[in-house]
């Protein structure tokens, strides 16, 4: 890319005194007094940015280097200018960091980088009604998300989630958690996660929560993943009550996964083993200190409207709540880019409590068995409603159990 002298400076790079006193004497020869950019070049020459040639001429027609211009905004930056000059420079300096590191100048981190930050989050109002045996419980909660990945390098990535929370009917305090930060290396046909990351294997059914350690997946349509690490024990949404009372115990877990995804199929195999005491506590887990949990998935797509999807999974080491399944009917879905789009499911869940140790469902949960519906609409563009209801019953218990959930999200 190369600029005029002229256009370059005369249009970005006129910085330095707030004052606008000049040479006595023209500066160069080929740039006369009334010369619409005398007054700017004349600065330039007094501020020592632009030095022009040996015979004292400026030749501001002339075509310049990018390491030239470099030259020049490397003065500009040594002026140490304020205000909307420094933001120009500030600009100029990203543009031409390469030729500047060349030449030995130092750029902002910070300006050279900005690009390479990316931010995603959403902001959501969540409404839940929760009724066991006539027992009715009320939430309403507010959550900030926002979601950061700052590029490394061709390969590698660092990746978080903040998120603050409000329960607007309870007392009103908010908590900040800083909830997951890992890096991430990404090559052909291979990644690698390190950090306190989501869950790999199964996390979009009984594992909806995040641990502390690595991650290994390898493959194209057919993935093989497998992870380890620690998890504390109540760092999920959806964490069951049967373990919720272990507060800040941790477990931890090794995993092994196949996962195929192609075209109109998706089918999955998983194994995890998680060791905590508190399973001893559990009830109907008997005196294990373990999980040992087998989980299959498979889903069809129809077309690009239908799909037909379902999961199982069975701790072998528990004594009772030791199955899990679901199976769901999805019709179309929200897109939040795409202001109107709907979508609509109904589903029948079984979900043991003793194996769906976090299960990702918004409607049923952990300890109950039943129908549950639900319907999502884009009411404008990266704005999504969602509304579902489940109606079931306790499988401890047998007793009547329904939940309404309601959300609205603002993604940005």
């Amino acid at each position: 890319m190369k600029k005029t002298i002229v256009s370059a400076l005369t249009t970005a790079l006129v910085v330095g005194a707030a004052s606008t006193t000049f040479a006595a004497t023209n500066p160069f020869s080929d740039v006369p007094s009334d010369h619409w950019a005398y007054d700017a070049v004349s600065q330039l020459a007094a501020d020592g940015i632009i030095e022009g040639y040996g015979d004292d001429t400026f030749k501001g027609d002339k075509n310049i280097t990018r390491y030239e211009m470099a030259q020049m905004v490397a003065k500009a930056m040594a002026k140490n200018p304020s205000g909307a000059d420094k933001a120009l420079v500030d600009k100029l300096a990203a543009e031409f960091a390469d030729e500047l590191n060349t030449m030995g100048v130092r750029v902002s981190n910070l300006e050279r980088n900005a690009d390479k930050v990316k931010w995603n989050g959403e902001a959501r109002y969540t409404y839940t009604n929760t009724d066991v045996a006539k027992e009715k419980t009320d939430s309403n909660d507010l959550l900030l998300r926002l979601e950061p990945s700052a590029e490394v390098n061709d390969n590698w990535h660092v990746n978080a989630r903040l998120d603050a929370d409000l329960d607007v009917s309870g007392d009103g305090e908010s908590t900040v958690d800083l909830k997951r930060i890992w890096a991430q290396g990404d090559y052909d046909n291979f990644s690698i996660k390190a950090g306190k990351l989501p869950m790999q294997v199964d996390g979009n059914s009984i594992l909806d929560s995040q641990m502390s350690g690595a991650a290994l997946t390898a493959g194209k349509d057919l993935k093989f993943t497998v992870q380890g690490g620690r998890w504390k024990l109540n760092d999920a949404n959806n964490v069951n009550a049967n373990i919720a009372g272990a507060g800040n115990e941790t477990a931890s877990v090794g995993s092994a996964g196949l996962q195929y995804d192609k075209d109109k199929l998706s089918l999955g195999a998983g194994y995890h083993y998680i060791g905590t005491d508190a399973f001893k506590a559990a009830a109907g887990y008997g005196d294990h200190d373990s999980a040992g949990i087998w989980t299959a998935n498979a889903k069809y797509k129809f077309d690009n409207n239908v799909a037909l999807g379902g999961m199982y999974a069975q701790n072998t080491q528990a004594d009772k709540y030791a199955k899990a399944g679901s199976v769901e009917l999805d019709y179309k879905g929200a897109t939040p880019e795409n202001a109107g789009s709907w979508g609509a499911y109904v589903a029948y869940r079984n979900l043991g409590q003793n194996v769906a140790l976090a299960p990702t469902y918004d409607g049923a949960w952990a300890g109950t068995k039943g129908w549950e519906v639900g319907t999502n609409y884009a009411v404008a563009k990266n704005t999504v409603a969602s509304l579902k209801y489940f109606n079931g019953k306790t499988i401890a218990g047998d007793n009547d159990a329904s939940k309404v959930f309601g959300r609205v999200q603002f993604m940005f």
